[in-house]
């Protein structure tokens, strides 16, 4: 996995790939730093944590066929599979581009917007039967995409007609990059949020310093919408101290009185809310937030602050907001990533709210978590609404008349002892059955032991203090790795000691990497119970088998491990069942032509599924299979290899046989990891489709397979047969899917 240095970081195999746009990121876990011919990126290990810097050579010819490093984990390929999204360009771009100019697309990418505007100014010249003084400029920050480019460019003849700079538009140079002011700016800078990629600071540079006086751009203008929501679930992600208050056991992971010693960073969410609108309870119409107009310069911050009438007597857990792109100067052209219950609301289209779109990854809509329980509202009770935006950021604060105060704002706690998780993470915290399950399994590990030497190989703090807890009457001594917490997880543990009934006597938080890990660490002691959930921080989007990872540091502690060591959990299933996933497979689809412009050469380089070349398939890839679209499972599931963690890691395979189940489509396997913590193996903990706060890995099939009747595809009976491999040195999974 590559991870790199930038101004702002935004977290998606073993390698994964991201691409910059000035001068901020495109979507993707990994960012990358340039000087002179060559582009650095930190190549990280999934299965050690470990990492190295490794070099992508610039320069290539438009002939050669150099290998381009994956870029599957990037939205490039949803994006560009996103049709809506790509007509609207296409139409505004032909009504912008009227005649000849000059044309700056700032973050090409594969250049489709540069091509878009370099025929709109082809047509001109057709018409008007004169030469074109027209050109456009294409800037693109990221290496690998612009090799990609100067592919797709030639591809479709366009190679002479679009100049590309390979560095963020804050570093272009009037006279030497560019040698005129651009006339016409066409740009698509723009994340769930509006602003996270460096819209603003982009903008306020081009139109000091490269575009002229009164400039056309594509889009027009953006504005951001809100609506107030109740939603128990959405509550879940957020609300971990009230949420162990449903909880059986004396955990307490957020103490009274440290509310936020836990919590998200406040910042707002992508979320496909679509899918959970039979959990959400709209509690007012939507709101216009901020418009942003790209067309003149804008400012770097702003505030407002907005009446809402409450539709509904309810309690506001989130605010959900979304934006509606206006493309072009007279407002006919519109792009939307309002959810489809807009489409239910009255009077909505006159907003131009409700835009017809295809499912998509790329954008979604934001949640922005009310503190706490939320704001309790009674119908037609005003609430206040006070939003200010930065440079990359929006936030919210909410509050009504009859409290006259904030939404019980928390005191933030001292950062040094805080530890931000994700919303699924929290939720994760705060399930009681979960929270049980793991209790039980820590009882049974330890139960019998006298005095025991636990360790916690992962950054799990609840198995931490759940072990100093339940051990306080064997006199239970705990070493914890914390390899991505670290100090802060041993200042969060000093924190919350005296609510948890332990003492920070009987735990240490070691400083070593598991490669410098001996018997002096452990004080010349042998590990009695080694445990995990497996969880490391900061590592939410790996797919579910990188968890392994634990696998890989037991293997390293081997000669610190007790004849009759306790391991937990004490095995891994690799599970799979085969799924109808139409929007999913559509939006990673090959891609053809593209509003006129073919893209095929692209499909392997970006990990498309369909009409690839022999021997070539899609990668699996991590998601949120509630967040797919539409869905139906089409198999049970099944267990296609088993991980024992009794033995040290090794190269695994394994296979099974399916039949299918139900009628439909089947585009792709869905694969996640189960985990048994108990030798007895009556808990176990999955990690399936059906529990929403883990992410499963997608293996998309070469061509869908139409289910006909129980057990037949075609219309002929067969039996379906998983191959699968685990290579131990970095995680990787090959899958092989046969039909006989």
């Amino acid at each position: 996995m590559l991870f790199s240095l930038c101004k702002t970081p935004n977290p998606k195999s073993p390698l994964c790939v991201i691409s910059l746009l000035s001068p901020f990121l495109r979507r993707s876990t990994t960012c990358n730093m340039s000087s002179g011919s060559r582009m650095f990126q930190l190549k990280l290990d999934p299965l050690t944590g470990n990492s190295e810097w490794v070099v992508v050579q610039e320069f290539e010819t438009p002939d050669s066929q150099t290998p381009i490093p994956p870029l599957s984990t990037t939205s490039y390929l949803d994006m560009l599979n996103d049709s809506p999204r790509n007509r609207a360009f296409r139409e505004a771009i032909d009504k912008t581009v009227t005649k000849p100019c000059h044309v700056l697309d700032i973050g090409a990418g594969t250049g489709l917007l540069s091509m878009m505007a370099a025929r709109a100014m082809g047509r001109v010249d057709s018409e008007s039967c004169t030469g074109s003084n027209g050109m456009v400029t294409a800037c693109e920050s990221y290496l690998p995409m612009v090799k990609l480019m100067r592919r797709v460019l030639k591809e479709n003849g366009m190679e002479r007609r679009i100049r590309i700079i390979n560095k963020r538009s804050d570093e272009l140079e009037f006279g030497s990059d560019i040698a005129s002011r651009a006339d016409v700016l066409v740009s698509e800078i723009l994340d769930s949020e509006l602003l996270g990629e460096g819209l603003i600071p982009t903008l306020q540079h081009a139109h000091d310093n490269l575009l002229g006086d009164n400039p056309e751009t594509v889009p027009y203008r953006a504005t951001i919408y809100g609506q107030l929501v109740e939603s128990k679930d959405l509550w879940k992600m957020h609300d971990l101290y009230n949420n162990e208050e449903n909880t059986s056991d004396t955990i307490c992971l957020v103490p009274k009185g440290m509310e936020t010693i836990i919590c998200v960073k406040h910042q707002q969410y992508p979320m496909h809310c679509e899918a959970i609108s039979d959990e959400i309870k709209l509690l007012s119409e939507p709101f216009k937030v901020f418009e942003f107009d790209f067309w003149k310069r804008p400012e770097s911050s702003r505030e407002t602050n907005l009446l809402v009438k409450a539709t509904k007597g309810g309690t506001v857990h989130a605010v959900i907001s979304w934006w509606l792109l206006q493309l072009d100067r007279e407002g006919t052209v519109f792009y939307s990533t309002g959810p489809n219950w807009l489409h239910c609301l009255p009077d909505v289209n006159e907003l131009n709210l409700s835009c017809s779109k295809a499912w998509c990854d790329h954008w979604k809509q934001c949640v922005w978590f009310i503190p706490n329980r939320g704001l309790p509202v009674h119908k037609d009770e005003n609430v206040y609404l006070n939003a200010i935006h930065t440079n990359i950021s929006i936030t919210y604060v909410v509050k009504t008349i009859s409290q006259n105060m904030e939404a019980r704002q928390s005191k933030p706690y001292a950062q040094d002892c805080q530890v931000l998780l994700s919303p699924e993470r929290i939720a994760i915290n705060g399930d009681s059955n979960w929270r049980c399950s793991m209790l039980e399994a820590v009882h049974n590990a330890i139960k019998h032991k006298v005095s025991p030497l636990c360790f916690v190989a992962d950054d799990s703090i609840f198995l931490t203090i759940a072990i100093a807890q339940l051990g306080r009457a064997s006199n239970v001594n705990v070493k914890s790795a914390f390899p991505g917490l670290g100090e802060k997880g041993e200042q969060y543990l000093q924190a919350v000691a005296d609510s948890n009934g332990y003492s920070m006597d009987c735990i240490t938080v070691l400083k070593q990497r598991y490669s410098g890990l001996n018997m002096e660490a452990t004080h010349e002691r042998k590990v009695d119970v080694l445990v995990a959930e497996p969880f490391y921080y900061g590592r939410d989007g790996l797919l579910p088998w990188q968890n392994l990872r634990f696998w890989k540091e037991r293997t390293m502690m081997e000669p610190l491990l007790s004849k009759d060591v306790v391991i937990m959990p004490c095995k891994g299933l690799l599970k799979a069942c085969a799924m109808h996933l139409p929007d999913l497979w559509r939006s990673r689809q090959c891609l053809k032509d593209i509003e006129g412009f073919d893209h095929s050469v692209v499909n392997s380089t970006l990990g498309a599924c369909g009409d690839l070349p022999a021997g070539e398939g899609s990668p699996c890839l991590p998601f949120f299979i509630w967040q797919c679209g539409e869905t139906k499972k089409l198999s049970e599931p099944i267990t296609v290899m088993e991980f024992n963690f009794q033995e040290p890691m090794r190269l695994c395979s394994g296979e099974a046989e399916f039949e299918f189940t139900e009628l439909g489509v089947c585009h792709g396997l869905v694969f996640w990891m189960d985990w048994v913590m108990d030798a007895g193996e009556s808990i176990v903990i999955s990690t399936g489709p059906e529990q929403r706060y883990w992410k499963q890995g997608v293996k998309l099939l070469e061509k869908p397979v139409a289910v006909q009747s129980r057990g037949c595809i075609s219309g002929s009976r067969c039996s379906s047969k998983i191959v699968c491999s685990l290579d131990p040195r970095n995680a990787d999974l090959s899958v092989e899917l046969t039909f006989v």
